[in-house]
């Protein structure tokens, strides 16, 4: 808690007791991992801070999540610093930049690979664009994935003409052939962003010679944009879908049980928040990705408050399922992936390769792997504001967040089971304050809030039988509000 604290402090005394304090040679993962983190969610990082985690990663033998953590939490404070307009006025933040891209142009295996990439995810800065297309476009499948995922984080302007032709390349696989992942990322990052009409109705046109869950799973993306009001393409999805050659059964009679919903939670006059869930099944049934969402829509802009994503590949073999013409065949694996507040997480894996899958079958602990626990600074606000009669107000606002995530994936050959939880704790305290002070006059208003919630969401698929059963269950516990 005391590291969370002088992250969260960021004063010049702080950051000096951290850089004594912390030992990356010596000290447990989960205390480096906590520190790193807490660098990563903070809201206004300084450049110092940068400068002590990039000096903490520079030239060290650390433990592969130690580092992996650290190269994500660089990406977001870079990110962040260049929000505060300090780009290329902190040599810090070059210094941060250059360190994720010359680790990505001497990365030589596909997960380190992986991970600057999603560090580039976490910076958003249009000028590295260009490397995350060329990565896209001509990385293998894993390295493919994490580009375009990247690129799905940039907002609408940033997605340009030069983006969206190499989107097209790779969802009509133009080129070479695309994991079916990649060219969903493609089509949705072509949807999502002022699409022409041209896109969507090729978009459409090629369901139907794709399989039938890739196919299901597109058409109810383009139904949901039409559903929700705030989503860019939905005028042009109205216009297209009064064409009766595209809006007919022998496009939209689909069988597949792959799945794709987004919904409101909450709505007020200032604030929509929603809940989304994707489920993408392979034709034999077994679960291929699932990302629940939740999202918060505000005055035009859109936080990603959480976002989990479960994928398992290399299932075809084991379930004795043949692969699509010239689709190469995955490594078998299982792992998850989470975005905070817009900042992406390090991946974890659950098993790699049928050893390690056999192994962790018959060793399985049954204790939920921990994603991200922690104290987070969300808000720290002060201002000044004089008045007309020559007084002044002092106002100071101070949120802080307490987090706990974890998942879980539990595969059960023999019975042919597949279970994902994933249990989201949390609690937020806001603490206003606004001061008038004068030699004659002295008033303070104060409000302290305080807010708890458990949100716990499971999917449990038995593949035993045909057609497969599923079960999803979302469960809210009671919000206590103080």
């Amino acid at each position: 808690f005391l590291v969370e604290a002088a992250v969260a402090t960021q004063s010049v005394a702080s950051l000096a007791a951290l850089s004594d304090f912390l030992d990356f040679s010596k000290e447990p993962k989960s205390l480096l991992e906590k520190f790193l983190y807490a660098a990563a969610f903070s809201p206004r990082p300084s450049g110092e801070l940068l400068h002590l985690v990039l000096d903490k990663l520079d030239g060290k033998q650390l433990a592969p999540e130690t580092w992996e953590t650290g190269i994500v939490a660089v990406g977001s404070l870079v990110g962040k610093l260049c929000q505060q307009k300090l780009c290329g006025l902190q040599q810090v933040v070059e210094r941060g930049v250059e360190t994720i891209l010359r680790g990505l142009r001497g990365a030589e295996e596909d997960p380190e690979v992986v991970i600057y990439l999603l560090a580039l995810g976490n910076a958003m800065l249009p000028e590295t664009i260009p490397t995350l297309l060329d990565h896209a476009e001509d990385g293998p499948t894993a390295v493919t994935a994490a580009a375009t995922s990247a690129l799905q984080r940039f907002p609408a302007h940033h997605i340009s003409s030069k983006v969206k032709r190499v989107m097209r390349r790779i969802f009509h696989q133009k080129r070479k052939s695309y994991d079916k992942i990649c060219r969903l990322a493609a089509a949705e990052i072509l949807l999502d962003n002022h699409p022409s009409p041209m896109d969507v109705i090729n978009i459409l046109l090629a369901t139907s010679e794709m399989e039938t869950e890739m196919a299901t799973f597109l058409l109810l993306k383009v139904q949901n944009s039409l559903r929700d009001h705030h989503h860019l393409a939905r005028n042009i999805m109205k216009d297209i879908m009064g064409d009766s050659q595209i809006n007919n059964y022998n496009f939209f009679s689909k069988v597949g049980i792959s799945s794709s919903f987004s919904g409101p939670l909450t709505v007020t006059q200032d604030l929509i928040s929603t809940f989304g869930l994707d489920l993408l099944f392979l034709e034999g049934g077994f679960l291929r990705k699932s990302v629940s969402d939740f999202s918060l829509l505000s005055h035009g802009q859109r936080l990603r408050a959480a976002q989990v994503t479960f994928e398992a590949q290399g299932m075809e073999s084991v379930m004795g399922e043949n692969l699509s013409e010239g689709e190469e065949e995955p490594e078998l694996m299982a792992g998850m992936s989470a975005t905070f507040f817009n900042v992406q997480l390090r991946p974890i894996v659950f098993f790699q390769g049928y050893t390690d899958l056999m192994a962790k079958v018959l060793l399985s602990s049954g204790e939920p792997t921990s994603v991200v626990k922690g104290n987070l600074l969300l808000m720290d606000h002060h201002q000044v504001i004089p008045l007309q009669s020559g007084l002044q107000v002092t106002v100071k606002l101070q949120g802080g967040l307490g987090l706990d995530i974890s998942a879980d994936m539990d595969v059960s050959i023999w019975e042919q089971e597949l279970k994902t939880s994933v249990n989201a704790r949390g609690s937020l305290t806001m603490d206003f304050q606004a001061e008038l002070d004068s030699p004659f006059l002295q008033a303070t208003l104060r409000s302290q809030t305080e807010v708890e919630t458990s949100i716990h969401f499971d999917t449990m698929l038995r593949f035993s039988s045909s057609p497969m059963l599923m079960c999803l269950q979302l469960r809210e516990e009671q919000v206590p509000y103080r």
